[in-house]
């Protein structure tokens, strides 16, 4: 059995601030700084054999305070940037909210269905981060690797890695500068997804 441990990047400026990210590259704080120093010293005991990460800059510095504690060499892909929020990118999430109070509360409710102006759909990741899943776990039949992904897009890798339904995508929500382990039996792993 493979174990993936899901690790959201420590917190930034943005997300103190309540801004929405997305494809932008902001570094961690001080205190995601500290986030990415306590995740590092938990996942030191679970023998990971790989780190994994998002190109931007909070996954990027997270993967690295890991990588230092457990002596190994995180490795980007590039398919696993976050989900592309176009205009929205930047904005408080309160305002996008108030402008947009129906395409906000379906962007909830129904994550599938919508695509912030200029951004990307759901779909259109899903069709970036399936190989890459099925690659990842092509590879590593069983041990634990760990994968650092902002926020939507590590809640989409949970989506996945779950079987859950998009609908869902919301419930998966993780606070920054914290992880998950996920089981993904070999029957999964064998059948490449």
């Amino acid at each position: 059995m493979t174990r993936i441990a899901l690790v959201r990047p420590g917190s930034t400026d943005f997300e103190r601030q309540g801004r929405i990210t997305g494809t932008l590259d902001i570094p961690l704080d001080e205190e995601g700084r500290e986030q990415a120093a306590r995740i590092a010293q938990e996942l030191r005991d679970t023998s990971a054999e790989a780190i994994y990460c998002s190109p931007c800059e909070a996954a990027r510095q997270t993967a690295a305070v890991i990588g230092e504690v457990s002596r190994l060499k995180p490795k980007t892909i590039e398919k696993l940037r976050n989900l592309d929020q176009g205009l929205w990118q930047g904005m408080l999430i309160d305002d996008v909210k108030r402008k947009h109070p129906k395409v906000f509360r379906q962007w909830q409710d129904h994550p599938e269905s919508v695509c912030p102006p200029e951004g990307e759909m759901i779909y259109d990741a899903l069709a970036r981060i399936e190989p890459v899943l099925a690659k990842l776990l092509k590879k590593h039949k069983e041990g634990v690797i760990v994968v650092v992904a902002p926020k939507p897009l590590v809640m989409l890798l949970q989506c996945q890695l779950d079987e859950a339904e998009l609908s869902d995508l919301w419930k998966a929500d993780q606070p920054c500068g914290s992880w998950i382990m996920i089981d993904v039996p070999t029957a999964v792993t064998a059948g490449g997804r």
